[in-house]
């Protein structure tokens, strides 16, 4: 390993102290745990679609704790990431991409445009998987219960489409998230990888979700 990549890597395991410094304490299932499982994705599959491995580690460590629900607002968020990274040894160009990943890899009701460099696609990917499956379903009723939102309610429909404001203010229930966001990810997949992955934890959800529906209705 020459100098650069070993300063690299540094700067890796720096980016790991502060994640797990500024989100060890969150409740919402944006916390230390997510953001390890999503490094640790990012890194497998970057290895296996050939993108930059460390600094596809790098974008994951940071992404959530630029999150504008973690934070006063998005610009905050980034603001606090851009100049975490100015203090680092790290080229302006690779700091460049590592924001430009983080401020546009959101699911922001899907209206967010596709990523535009493969590191972006494999962090974005990494993030969305934590998002499909067994953990997802945790993470789902876990962030219900932060923003004080119902388990399912039959009367409440499930939106069909929304502005951004929506997603983010209007209520909910935990039972519509899945058909408002969660059960849309493994089509937004962009890597090979990451949609070989989404297909086994999208068929979880959805045996979930049909036994669930047996169980309220008393049938099972």
């Amino acid at each position: 390993m020459n100098a650069m990549e070993q300063q690299r890597n540094a700067v890796a395991n720096a980016a790991e102290a502060f994640a797990k410094q500024e989100l060890e304490h969150d409740l919402s299932g944006h916390d230390w745990w997510h953001v390890q499982r999503v490094s640790k994705m990012a890194e497998r599959l970057a290895m296996e679609e050939g993108a930059d491995v460390v600094l596809c580690r790098i974008a994951a460590l940071l992404h959530d704790v630029a999150d504008e629900k973690l934070n006063e607002s998005k610009e905050a968020g980034l603001a606090k990431v851009s100049a975490w990274l100015q203090e680092q040894p790290l080229a302006a160009k690779e700091q460049q991409h590592i924001m430009e990943i983080i401020s546009t890899m959101s699911y922001a009701a899907g209206k967010n445009p596709p990523m535009r460099s493969l590191e972006g696609q494999v962090v974005q990917d990494a993030d969305r998987l934590d998002a499909i499956g067994a953990i997802a379903i945790a993470r789902t009723f876990l962030y219900a219960g932060w923003k004080g939102h119902l388990i399912h309610d039959p009367a409440m429909p499930i939106r069909e489409s929304m502005t951004l404001e929506q997603y983010r203010e209007e209520k909910s229930t935990a039972i519509n998230h899945f058909y408002e966001k969660l059960l849309k990810l493994k089509d937004k997949l962009n890597t090979d990888a990451a949609k070989r992955i989404g297909e086994e934890r999208h068929r979880y959800m959805e045996r979930y979700l049909e036994q669930f529906m047996h169980e309220w209705e008393g049938e099972r």
